[in-house]
């Protein structure tokens, strides 16, 4: 696929980036959220943090975020023994004699 160069700006601090055609929107979208949740916790004034101290919770809450969307979509017991039942179900319909 074809690249494209873009920029981002983030922290207040550029970074040139070829990126595929196409995932510039993506890009843009992470850039603007990540640059919002960064003056979101800098606003809270935690004293003896630096740059690094309030980037580094950015990016936990955004590795947060994707464990827990990753954990969601994985079924659960509950989620396994409804497949099960539905599966000897769908066995026994198939498999009854005609009649």
């Amino acid at each position: 696929m074809a690249k494209q160069a873009i920029t981002l700006k983030i922290a207040g601090k550029s970074y040139p980036l070829n990126i595929e055609s196409g995932k510039e929107e993506a890009y843009r979208l992470a850039e603007r959220e990540v640059n919002n949740y960064l003056a979101l916790i800098k606003q809270q004034n935690i004293r003896n943090w630096n740059e690094q101290d309030y980037l580094s919770m950015t990016a936990l809450k955004f590795a947060i975020a994707n464990v827990a969307a990753r954990l969601s979509r994985e079924p659960d017991a509950d989620d396994l023994g409804r497949l099960e039942l539905l599966d000897r179900q769908l066995d026994d319909y198939l498999n009854a004699p005609e009649g």
